[in-house]
């Protein structure tokens, strides 16, 4: 097994378009929509009896009944391994400092005597958070998703995962254990497009929420695509995404390690090293001959490692290695360099930047105090990971006194027959006659 190579090295730097250097799985979320449009089209209509028959299609489960039963929830945890517990409530722990901190105050602007601007913080109302069930139950996503939205304010939650075959139709034990440890009671049996759908418009005892987010496969990133207005979304996730910036200092047990980590998500995972030393990309191949091999998901791995979206890149140096990876925007970038701090301090576009030799991105997975739900696809160019941030809308609060609005009438009257909007002017002009 041999990861493919891109060669940057003395190719110059003023005509090259990194971001099509490094190509990433093919992901067609436009065609994929076509796929849901009749899926979301028979959840508005046709509700429960809908995402019945299409739980039976994709999950090969019969369920009249989508909600999760409270005692199946609190079974859950009961029956759940104590050490699993224990780094569940670790994470929670860690994830609910760095939300807290997040949280942003009023801010009131003065533009003179009676006059204010207030920049309020607003919790969206209702939201409805995805954990998928897919090639690993991602109880993790549960609490990335719902920690932000609690920390956040948000008064009401509602939380959906695939029924599952080994489950009586019911999600995965692990995910409703962690339900029930954040609290959340309403929570559904419900996957895919069909989830977001329900979602949107409501279903049954769904009703319908102003917020998705969670990650998922391609047609929950397709529903999401095609709902977007008629509910709010998070992002469109693709498939997860590993980027390691590494000079000759770094340790290639270590990046081979880290590789694999993400190519066992799915086998259009991305895997990129990107390095100054033909030495470590050497090492680094020969670490992952011998790790891929000892792992258990041996052929998801080299699927994803083999494929067109992994590669070793070789660049001049360093400099040239952050040109490549600002312009790739990966989900995860980790940086192994000398002076790794400083270097991390040059990145302007990655989903979260894990620095040094001892901050994998397992350990934003689960205990980092980092939110996992991250922006893929080059997204992080323009686009943030999941945060307190996400589920609060900021709203502009305008108190303006008599006098106050004297003192700028004019001008809005001026500003309005300059746009032929004379009844705007007219709305201000009539506060003083």
């Amino acid at each position: 097994m041999r990861v493919r190579r891109i060669d940057l090295r003395d190719s110059g730097t003023s005509n090259i378009d990194y971001r099509s250097v490094v190509p990433r799985a093919e992901f067609d979320v436009e065609t994929a929509t076509h796929a849901v449009q009749p899926i979301i089209d028979a959840v508005r209509t046709r509700g429960v009896e809908a995402i019945g028959e299409f739980s039976q299609q994709f999950d090969g489960v019969e369920r009249e009944d989508i909600v999760v039963p409270p005692e199946a929830l609190a079974r859950a945890l009961d029956e759940l391994d104590p050490a699993v517990r224990a780094g569940l409530e670790e994470s929670i722990r860690r994830l609910r400092a760095t939300c807290a901190a997040e949280l942003e105050s009023d801010v009131t602007t003065s533009l003179g005597d009676g006059a204010t601007v207030t920049h309020r913080k607003v919790p969206v109302d209702r939201v409805g958070l995805y954990v998928p069930g897919g090639l690993a139950p991602l109880v993790s996503s549960v609490v990335m998703n719902v920690v932000p939205a609690q920390v956040a304010g948000v008064r009401s939650i509602a939380l959906s995962s695939p029924p599952q075959k080994n489950s009586d139709g019911l999600p995965e034990p692990t995910i409703m254990a962690a339900c029930a440890l954040l609290g959340i009671d309403e929570v559904y049996a419900v996957g895919g497009a069909q989830a977001i759908a329900m979602f949107a418009y409501g279903a049954g005892p769904c009703r319908p929420v102003d917020l998705v987010t969670g990650p998922g496969n391609i047609y929950v990133a397709a529903a999401k695509r095609v709902l977007r207005g008629v509910v709010g979304i998070d992002s469109e996730a693709g498939p997860t995404e590993i980027a390691i910036l590494a000079d000759d200092s770094a340790d290639a047990s270590f990046v081979a390690a880290d590789l694999i980590s993400q190519a066992e998500h799915d086998p259009m995972a991305a895997s990129v090293l990107v390095t100054d030393s033909l030495a470590l990309a050497d090492d680094v191949d020969a670490e992952l001959e011998k790790q891929v091999f000892a792992t258990r998901h041996t052929a998801r791995v080299q699927t994803a490692l083999t494929g067109r979206q992994s590669a070793i890149v070789l660049v001049d140096d360093v400099q040239q290695g952050l040109d490549v990876v600002n312009a790739y925007a990966a989900e995860h970038l980790e940086i192994h360099t000398r002076d790794a701090t400083d270097v991390a301090s040059r990145v302007r576009n990655a989903g979260a930047i894990f620095v040094g030799s001892f901050a994998p991105v397992s350990l934003g997975d689960y205990c980092a105090g980092s939110n996992h739900v991250l922006p893929t696809a080059g997204c992080a160019c323009h686009s943030s990971g999941l945060s307190v941030r996400a589920f609060l809308r900021s709203v502009h609060v305008i108190d303006y006194s008599r006098d106050a609005l004297a003192e700028v009438a004019d001008h809005v009257v001026t500003l309005a027959e300059a746009e032929d909007l004379p009844g705007h002017g007219a709305a201000v002009r009539v506060r003083f006659q």
